[in-house]
């Protein structure tokens, strides 16, 4: 399964960042190599599986950009179907400077609609459902979303903070890269313009293979 690389997830944030824009970037964290974790994004739909038991040490899911810096207010998601979660995942992991705050699907009362089952987490709701995990607060310094367990899930209409959140577009590279702009960067650093254009094709080509870009 291809997942995105660090430089071109630096790239998407950066760019991002620079337009004042949110997204939702498909990852999965699989350090024993077992494949069996996938996350794809295409028409609005981040698609996550973990396709082996719920003990191994892999998960799917995606980071959400743009948030750093901003304090927490509400997040949500809708599922294909309540069946999908699972053992509260998927979830929202927030980390902040107070800690790492954990927002799973079981700690909220789900919506009910025709387009399936809408997960709110603000800290009326999470009060509302006997306030089972804490209400993030201090400074946002990450956010994703993970299924950790066994099962698939079909998330659709992400929020955070209020913003929807979709799959990253990543610009023109030449545009991007010329007149100097190319020395701008810090994560990645480039050596020439040549090598930004390189870096930028290799990203926007990365999205695209997981259905973003």
């Amino acid at each position: 399964m291809k997942t995105l690389t660090m430089a071109t997830v630096a790239i998407a944030s950066l760019v991002l960042a620079g337009a004042a824009g949110a997204a939702v970037i498909p990852r999965v964290h699989d350090p024993g190599n077992t494949g069996c974790p996938k996350a794809t994004y295409a028409g609005g739909v981040l698609h996550l599986e973990k396709n082996c038991a719920t003990e191994v040490d892999a998960t799917a899911g995606a980071e959400i950009t743009g948030v750093a810096g901003d304090v927490f207010d509400s997040a949500s998601f809708t599922l294909a179907s309540t069946s999908q979660c699972q053992a509260g995942s998927p979830r929202f992991v927030v980390v902040t400077t107070e800690g790492t705050f954990v927002l799973g699907c079981d700690n909220v009362t789900p919506i009910i609609t025709a387009a399936g089952a809408t997960y709110v987490f603000t800290a009326e709701t999470l009060a509302a459902a006997g306030q089972q995990v804490p209400t993030p607060t201090g400074t946002i310094q990450s956010v994703s979303v993970v299924l950790d367990v066994e099962g698939t899930a079909d998330l659709t209409n992400i929020q955070f903070n209020g913003i929807v959140q979709t799959a990253p577009e990543v610009p023109d590279a030449m545009a991007a890269c010329k007149n100097g702009a190319w020395r701008t960067f810090t994560n990645p650093v480039f050596k020439n313009q040549g090598q930004c254009v390189s870096a930028f094709v290799h990203a926007r080509n990365e999205l695209r293979a997981l259905g973003g870009g």
